[in-house]
């Protein structure tokens, strides 16, 4: 009697929390993931140096070829030109506020220092860990940190005679092997316990068991892939509820690749970064650095060119939240978190530097609080024009708000900046949705 009463003292002293494992990312994690918006993406392994496509090479492979893979290959992986800070320096000024690198990809091969397996970047010739070296370079410079993390692992079912693919086979799946579970857990709990505080964890695979442990030893962290909706190379045609992911390559892979890669543009990149913003996810962009540790000189000018859209419109892309309504034609909204202050991207390449255009929001409602404004312009003085009127004019029609703004920041000696302006409204308000038929649909005819 006395163990059951102690038992039953110890229930009602302690929270029934503590015997409870947590289930779900916490609601301030998600928040501050919602806030943080866009981030970096690293597909970066030892198999880089083959311009192949990351560990997938594996799948299906002889076991010629895979005995080269997993014993030669990384022994001449050796990247001399690995400058982490210089990676994070760069996702700084293109308004990343997070990084996610792939700590282990599908292949197995560990880019930490393990005691799990030899397969890792200790024993390389580079034998350093650049995990820790990426994770300390992006804190320097105030970016959230997190990692990828396969939960399939190809070296482990190479070594175990288990056949190598996506999920093809019941082994595959940690759930359904101890031994892969067991071996898992191992890399993980090194890595959420030896390299500091991790902001987000990417588990690209079966989570269950793992989500819950990652949870168990950083209760803060937020959990994307495994978890909540992580569209890959494609944005959903609609808002979705609560905390979403859309990742995208910069060119057509993910990892390093030579040969035959045709690259989006800067303003292909901007403007989905806009839509995925503007329907309430986050954009996870994607570099594939070079072997030698490099970022291609094509992914650093698209970023260069993406860092100087940001550091003119960050504050219309990080901390917001959807407007009452995503679009209207070419004009995109996102919103202040109370909701005071919309953001109006006009996206399109025809609104010429110097040139006044008038902009018909059905969406918007200004009173006499409203104060309108073009991010980053003072909309005073258009450079090398004399006399000439730049101020913003806005009234409230019957139809909408009505803006007649100019396009006066220069940004290229050329004046020919393609990218979206934004204009930014405070002290907004909604449309209601009733109000008008014309409001209800969901372009307008009247956007210049």
């Amino acid at each position: 009697m006395k163990h059951i009463a102690f038992i039953l003292l110890v229930f009602l002293v302690c929270p029934l929390s503590l015997y409870a494992q947590q289930q779900d990312n916490k609601p301030a994690t998600v928040e501050r993931f919602m806030d943080m918006g866009f981030g970096m993406f690293i597909h970066w392994s030892m198999d880089s140096q083959l311009g192949a496509v990351i560990s997938h090479s594996m799948a299906g492979a002889s076991d010629d070829y895979l005995e080269r893979f997993t014993s030669e290959l990384p022994k001449t992986f050796n990247p001399v030109r690995f400058a982490p800070r210089e990676w994070a320096v760069l996702a700084k000024l293109a308004g990343m506020k997070y990084v996610v690198f792939t700590a282990k990809h599908h292949s197995g091969f560990c880019m930490f220092e393990t005691q799990s397996t030899p397969f890792n970047i200790m024993n390389t010739p580079f034998g350093r860990d650049a995990t820790r070296e990426i994770l300390d370079a992006f804190r320097a410079e105030g970016i959230a940190t997190g990692l990828y993390f396969s939960p399939e692992d190809f070296y482990y079912c190479y070594k175990n005679n288990i056949p190598i693919g996506r999920l093809q086979h019941p082994m595959h799946y940690p759930e359904n092997n101890p031994g892969l579970m067991d071996y898992d857990k191992k890399q993980l709990r090194e890595l959420l316990t030896n390299y500091g505080k991790i902001d987000v964890i990417f588990f690209d695979g079966p989570a269950e068991g793992l989500k819950e442990l990652a949870w168990e030893l950083q209760p803060d962290i937020m959990v994307t892939r495994g978890h909540i909706e992580t569209p890959e190379q494609e944005t959903p045609d609609r808002s979705i509820p609560g905390p979403w992911e859309a990742c995208y390559t910069m060119g057509t892979d993910w990892q390093y690749k030579p040969t035959n890669d045709p690259h989006k543009t800067g303003t292909e990149i901007i403007d989905m970064l806009i839509e995925i913003r503007a329907k309430g996810g986050n954009f996870l962009l994607n570099i594939g650095p070079k072997p030698d540790g490099e970022i291609q000189i094509e992914q650093e000018a698209l970023l260069r060119e993406v860092a100087l859209w940001n550091f003119v419109n960050n504050e219309a892309i990080c901390g917001i939240r959807p407007w009452n309504v995503i679009r209207e034609k070419n004009i995109w909204y996102t919103s202040s978190a109370d909701k005071k202050t919309v953001y109006a991207f006009v996206t399109g390449s025809d609104w010429l530097y110097g040139e006044r255009k008038d902009f018909l929001l059905r969406r918007v409602k200004g009173d006499a609080k409203t104060i309108v404004s073009v991010l980053g312009y003072a909309s005073g003085l258009v450079e090398y024009r004399e006399g000439f009127d730049a101020s913003i004019r806005w009234e409230q029609t019957s139809e909408g708000l009505l803006i007649s703004a100019v396009n006066g920041h220069r940004l290229y000696t050329n004046n020919k900046w393609p990218n979206p302006v934004v204009l930014k409204i405070e002290n907004a308000l909604p449309v209601d949705d009733t109000s008008s038929n014309a409001i209800k649909k969901s372009t307008i005819d009247g956007a210049q």
